[in-house]
């Protein structure tokens, strides 16, 4: 079974910058589309941004320009550099990973942007 390991949240000001990274352990990372959603509260959890296999990116476009999705098949790490943060970027993160089509979850980082 996949597990994933979020880091990287907290709070920042509006403009500012955070970078998210998501660790799997087990399985063939590689082989593994991986992605980054987010839930506010009192809102359903959507998709930010995935990456294939191959390195193929897409980003919702709340975020396109601002966020960049990033892998590292080596260290089994995908990354979500965002910048330009806005309020409305306030939430909680998971880190996903589809595999042998199964999908896992990590437990979720805060970023918090205030105004």
């Amino acid at each position: 079974q996949v597990q994933l390991v979020e880091s990287g949240g907290g709070l920042v000001q509006a403009g500012e910058s955070l970078r998210l990274s998501c660790a799997a352990s087990r399985g063939a990372f590689s082989i593994m589309s991986m992605g980054w959603y987010r839930q506010a509260p009192g809102k359903q959890r959507e998709l930010v941004s995935t990456i294939t296999t191959d390195g193929s990116a897409y980003y919702d476009d709340s975020v396109k320009g601002r966020f960049a999705i990033s892998r590292d098949n080596a260290k089994r790490t995908v990354d979500l550099q965002m910048n330009s943060l806005k309020p409305d970027d306030t939430a909680v993160y998971y880190c996903n990973a589809n595999f042998r089509s199964a999908n896992y979850w990590g437990q979720g980082t805060q970023v918090t942007v205030s105004s």
